[in-house]
């Protein structure tokens, strides 16, 4: 039996037991798991083995890759720009970032960016990934791109151009990039261990990564394909250099705790912080997109740069928001019951509809409330 760390409330001893049962059963190879509660900490477990190739034991303050769950805190860096009267939702993005105007874009509000309907999901040239990784030749190909469909009459996941779009609006309104905002506004004054862009030394606390096989994409998907296949090659999730750089669809990397503590903070106070008012939160949690999925080819939820509850998405269940990302990891929050969830593991799976860790924790969270 894989031995667990860390502190449980005793009421919560039964998710202890489920996350446990993941090792056992559902091979886990490192993972950590937080849930938070009205705005403090419930539980906080981690375990096994974070680097495979070396034998390093999963530690308490091992930092994880975690793909799309980047989206929800790089949405929540747009909404309290929103907030603060910085960013106007329903401005043309090119208000902002006046490039962007090309190829028919000049009339695509911000809002649309944040719920997936810019129609800008792939590229018609895939950028070097070098090149993107230095930001701006992505900025620049998105900004010269056409849309795939009419914008705003229709939603299609954009997997990795999400981060790139909201993330240069976000630049244009601050002067600052994604990671240098989240870092100075939202992870310092919350003491979050989670980053956009990895100081070099943190890299030594980086969990690796164990991808699986490498599967053929159906041939009735090429939106997908190609919102995924976006840089020449492709991302290497175990790359420093990719550590280094801001993808803020896709390279968050960060601990659980981090991930449930910031989630807590958006729908209360921790530590007499709250991140987003009501108000704000209210709004950013309006469904905009529902339906059948242009790049995922199956129906999906996204309010404005947070994943609803769907096929794709299954949260916490109803009444969640939050977002999971490639392989497993996931941070969501269920207002009614003040729980916030942020669960990262390195043994990815091939995607949430075969993958049961989460749901059978979250299953038994919500038989401990």
């Amino acid at each position: 039996m894989t031995p667990l760390h860390g502190q449980v409330e005793p009421r919560f001893e039964p998710v202890r037991d489920a996350f446990a049962a993941n090792f056992t059963h559902q091979r886990e190879v490192g993972a950590a798991l937080c849930v938070y509660q009205h705005g403090r900490p419930v539980l906080d477990l981690w375990g096994g083995i974070a680097d495979v190739d070396s034998g390093a034991a999963w530690q308490g303050d091992t930092l994880s890759y975690v793909f799309s769950t980047t989206k929800g805190i790089t949405a929540t860096c747009a909404h309290l720009l929103v907030q603060r009267g910085l960013l106007d939702l329903d401005a043309p993005v090119a208000e902002y970032w006046p490039e962007f105007a090309a190829e028919s874009k000049a009339e695509i509000p911000v809002r649309s960016l944040l719920s997936h309907r810019a129609g800008l999901a792939a590229l018609d040239t895939p950028v070097p990934l070098a090149a993107a990784l230095d930001w701006h030749p992505m900025i620049t190909a998105l900004a010269a791109q056409r849309p795939a469909w009419t914008p705003g009459t229709a939603h299609g996941y954009h997997a990795q151009t999400f981060g790139w779009l909201v993330g240069e609006v976000v630049r244009r309104v601050t002067g600052r990039t994604v990671g240098a905002f989240l870092a100075a506004e939202v992870a310092e004054p919350l003491g979050l261990d989670f980053h956009i862009g990895l100081p070099a030394s943190h890299e030594p606390r980086v969990g690796r990564l164990i991808l699986p096989p490498p599967t053929t994409t159906p041939d009735d998907a090429p939106t997908l394909r190609r919102a995924s296949g976006v840089t020449i090659p492709p991302i290497d999730p175990n790359d420093a250099n990719v550590h280094a750089a801001q993808i803020p669809s896709s390279n968050g990397i960060g601990t659980a705790r981090a991930i449930a503590r910031l989630y807590a903070a958006l729908i209360g106070e921790v530590d007499t912080i709250r991140l987003l008012t009501p108000a704000t939160l209210t709004a950013a949690l309006r469904p905009h997109s529902d339906g059948p999925d242009l790049t995922l080819g199956f129906p999906t939820r996204f309010a404005l740069g947070y994943a609803l509850p769907s096929q794709a998405f299954p949260l916490f269940g109803p009444g969640s928001f939050g977002h999971g990302g490639r392989g497993g990891s996931i941070g969501c929050a269920h207002p009614p019951t003040g729980i916030t969830v942020g669960y990262v593991m390195n043994r990815l799976s091939h995607g949430v509809q075969t993958d049961t860790r989460f749901a059978n924790l979250a299953a038994a969270i919500n038989a401990c409330l």
